[in-house]
């Protein structure tokens, strides 16, 4: 396809982007048209890890039919002719990727660490340590009920923008509800926009929803504020 055809300087769209090494990264992206492929892929590095040099991409439409291929990195978005809801595929080329194997998801993989009870019982200056030395000088201060923080959650609800602190870090909310795995209480789960989290969803074992690795957070509802927080443009934040 050419790049010469004309492309309206102020229209986007917004592609689901898919990745060939990881199943679970699935998100909506909004482009401007005049964006070049080449820096479609520079954005997309920043998303899911896989380099600009590795990095193909491939388009389908709303019914799953592959449209082209995007290999002309100098060539507009707007040249291929995407419509909101197009897939954008990004296969990634490289065999010793960060993203190959399945190791940015799969924990399973990461050889973990393990020390009994008792070993840990007598090593000095851990966390377990410190919360008992809490709980004896201020009791008080370490009671968390069941319902602590439940009001706060009222207007809070799955499918909302937010904007989380410290940070001013935005995403969409992802769960509500109290977590098993963790304190009493309730707790939020956001999807960051960029890799700015801890986790896909999972803590400590329990899943608590889907979202790319490295973009998940559990926090507190009084660290989560909903609203019309859209997902930021890089190439707005760099312009002066």
């Amino acid at each position: 396809m050419s790049s010469s055809l004309y492309v309206p300087a102020d229209e986007t769209v917004v592609l689901h982007v898919t990745h060939s090494n990881l199943k679970s990264f699935s998100t909506d992206m909004r482009f401007p048209l005049q964006t070049t492929v080449e820096a479609a892929k520079e954005r997309l590095w920043k998303k899911c890890g896989t380099s600009v040099d590795s990095m193909c991409l491939e388009l389908y439409d709303v019914n799953g039919i592959k449209v082209c291929d995007l290999t002309d990195n100098m060539s507009p978005l707007g040249v291929f002719s995407p419509q909101d809801g197009y897939r954008m595929h990004v296969i990634d080329l490289d065999p010793s990727s960060v993203t190959a194997g399945g190791w940015l998801e799969d924990t399973s993989l990461v050889e973990k660490y393990s020390i009994s009870e008792d070993a840990y019982d007598k090593l000095g200056g851990t966390f377990r340590k410190f919360k008992e030395k809490l709980a004896s000088e201020k009791p008080s201060a370490n009671i968390v009920t069941d319902n602590y923080m439940e009001d706060l959650c009222k207007t809070i609800k799955v499918g909302d923008r937010c904007e989380v602190e410290p940070g001013e870090k935005r995403g969409v909310v992802k769960f509500v509800g109290k977590a098993g795995t963790l304190a009493p209480g309730f707790w939020v789960g956001v999807q960051y926009d960029e890799p700015l989290g801890k986790h896909d969803g999972m803590v400590k074992g329990k899943r608590y929803f889907e979202c790319p690795p490295l973009h998940g957070a559990m926090l507190r509802p009084d660290k989560v504020k909903v609203g019309d927080y859209p997902e930021r443009d890089p190439f707005e934040e760099d312009e002066i």
